[in-house]
């Protein structure tokens, strides 16, 4: 299970409980114990389990397990409420939280999980039912799958415990890792499974020594597939990512500073950071860097990578002071990064730019952002209604409109992937429909109606979904996030911009393809008397120097961050803003 949005939920247990000796209210002695549930996710089923125990100060507390996913891998759970017979807490590291009513004659608690969308969950006590142990074949298991000329990177994860067998997939080259895998079961030298989440389903024959097992991999849509897995000398754990060269260590050459700081546009929401500072009383120029899609901690740590981490440092080397946060809901900040859009998340940055302002050794006259992928959006967004931002920078920041850019998205990454043009093509007008309709609708639960609507059994055979995931799929293309992403336009905003802008691509990015944005955004800009579009070959999305941009290859590569694109920015800056140190 991903890492999400951490949740407040205003205070820890009344302070009449905790400090009196009287009884607990009634309720908290119901939630203590373990609890666990099923949800119904496009992955496949997906069992949940919630211990939740009382501290020597009376709050309550506990951790979260995803045993489908990351068997005997616990994760803290965010305080715990009971009030009038709900429960209600949050799981920091999944982005994820959880609101349920105690239902007496079940004897469970019957509410709703909510990670990035909402999903129904009874909360059944006890731990689960222990699967079904399968003998022998417990180990990392790796092979390959050939699509249309594409070869996919597969490896099967075999785990077995008193809790029964537990099996996973990855799937390098596709980005996905941990992918539940279902009816794994061996007959002999039979084996077979299914992976839900694709509808795969592999039927195999294991060698006599036990070290292959070679089958059918089918998936309905696409002609079967011979795949050949070898055991491998390793366990079934995943291995560490391998230490990062440009991963910073200290000693630094600069100052490094633990920060915290309130937004006032936003409830509830406080973010927590690390300040960077070049030695010296400055003030200083400062950038405030902005993540992508998706709940992110202050280094945009991604397969082991810590691509702000690196960027922070390089800048701060050069005379600049940089800002990183943990995004809301997420790390030390607290929200709630699911329930949050792209506009919301622009007053977080905004909020960021006027902490620093208030500082004696940052020039408040030039702080500027610095946003990757979706950070791209955030930031032109928070710089058009802040007049205070003295300059924006823009890393595989979107310019065409965003119906635009998932289409060419989508068809980057599935060709990547081995999917065939007729697939690709099949599939947008539905997609097409889909999105067209989200962005019309005037409110999140209008757009739901207009997704079911149009969600017809036709259109769920097209996209190649069971009727099983319909609900789930409405959900998810019809949150509030996708909405307002739905109906952005990057050129009315970026056309607002009168402060210096710098926007850089890479030549290999599929995921925001910088031959189409970088155009784009140069054109919006066009008013502007102070504007650096520039595109950097060789680079992918994340701007690596790569071969061919594919997601496999960023989590193999060593490199996080090109440095030719970490000197433009530094120069750049540097150049406006001055202050520049030789600190390397």
């Amino acid at each position: 299970m991903k890492s999400l949005t951490r949740v407040v939920f205003g205070a820890l247990v009344s302070l009449t409980a905790a400090l009196s000796t009287s009884p607990p209210a009634v309720g908290q002695e119901q939630v203590v114990g373990v609890w666990h549930g099923v949800l119904v996710t496009p992955a496949g089923p997906l069992t949940v389990v919630f211990t939740i125990e009382r501290g020597a100060d009376g709050s309550l507390g506990g951790e979260a397990e995803s045993p489908d996913q990351a068997p005997g891998q616990g994760v803290p759970l965010g305080p715990v409420q009971v009030l009038d017979g709900r429960v209600s807490f949050g799981v920091p590291r999944w982005s994820a939280s959880y609101e349920g009513e105690w239902v007496p004659a079940e004897k469970h608690w019957s509410g709703t999980f909510t990670q990035g969308v909402s999903l129904p969950l009874v909360l059944l006590p006890g731990a689960p039912p222990p699967k079904e142990v399968v003998e022998g074949l417990d180990g990392a298991w790796e092979g390959t799958l050939d699509r249309n000329g594409v070869t996919l990177r597969l490896v099967l994860r075999v785990r077995s415990s008193d809790r029964g067998t537990v099996v996973t997939l990855d799937s390098p080259d596709m980005g996905a890792l941990g992918l539940p895998v279902a009816e794994f079961s061996r007959v002999s030298d039979r084996v077979s499974f299914t992976v839900p989440v694709s509808q795969v389903r592999f039927e195999g024959t294991l060698s006599p020594d036990g070290q292959t097992l070679s089958g059918d991999w089918k998936r309905p849509g696409q002609p079967d597939a011979v795949v050949r897995f070898a055991r491998t000398s390793g366990t079934a754990e995943r291995n560490a990512w391998p230490e990062r060269r440009q991963t910073p260590r200290p000693p630094f050459p600069y100052r490094v500073e633990e920060v915290d700081f309130d937004n006032p546009a936003a409830e509830g929401v406080e973010l927590v950071g690390t300040l960077t500072l070049p030695r010296g009383a400055g003030p200083f120029p400062a950038a405030v860097l902005i993540s992508g899609s998706g709940p992110h901690d202050r280094d945009e740590t991604i397969w082991g990578h810590k691509p702000f981490a690196v960027l922070a440092d390089h800048l701060t080397r050069r005379g600049i002071a940089v800002l990183r946060y943990d995004d809301r809901g997420y790390g030390n900040s607290s929200g709630d990064h699911g329930l949050a859009t792209s506009a919301d998340f622009a007053t977080d940055a905004s909020a960021a730019a006027g902490y620093l302002s208030g500082r004696a050794d940052i020039d408040p006259e030039s702080i500027g952002l610095v946003g990757h992928s979706e950070g791209g959006m955030i930031g032109p967004i928070a710089a058009s209604t802040n007049r205070e931002i003295a300059f924006v920078v823009l890393l595989a920041g979107p310019g065409t409109s965003t119906m635009q850019l998932g289409r060419s998205q989508r068809r980057l990454m599935q060709l990547s992937q081995g999917a065939r043009e007729e697939d690709i093509a099949r599939t947008e007008p539905v997609l097409d429909e889909l999105f067209e309709a989200v962005a019309a609708s005037a409110t999140q639960a209008a757009a739901e109606e207009a997704v079911r609507r149009r969600l017809t059994p036709e259109h769920m055979a097209t996209l190649r979904l069971p009727v099983a995931q319909r609900e789930v799929l409405v959900r998810q293309v019809a949150r509030e996030w996708h909405r307002y992403f739905l109906r952005y336009d990057a050129a009315a905003v970026l056309g607002q911009l009168d402060m210096p802008v710098l926007a850089i691509g890479g030549s290999l990015d599929i995921l925001v393809p910088s031959d189409e944005n970088l155009p784009a955004i140069a054109k919006a800009l066009r008013h502007n008397a102070d504007v650096t579009v520039k595109e950097l070959p060789g680079l992918n999305h994340f701007f690596q120097t790569a071969t061919t941009g594919g997601l496999g290859e960023t989590m193999d590569l060593e490199e996080t961050f090109a440095p030719v694109a970490m000197d433009l920015i530094a120069d750049w800056v540097v150049a406006r803003f001055g202050n520049a140190s030789t600190e390397r």
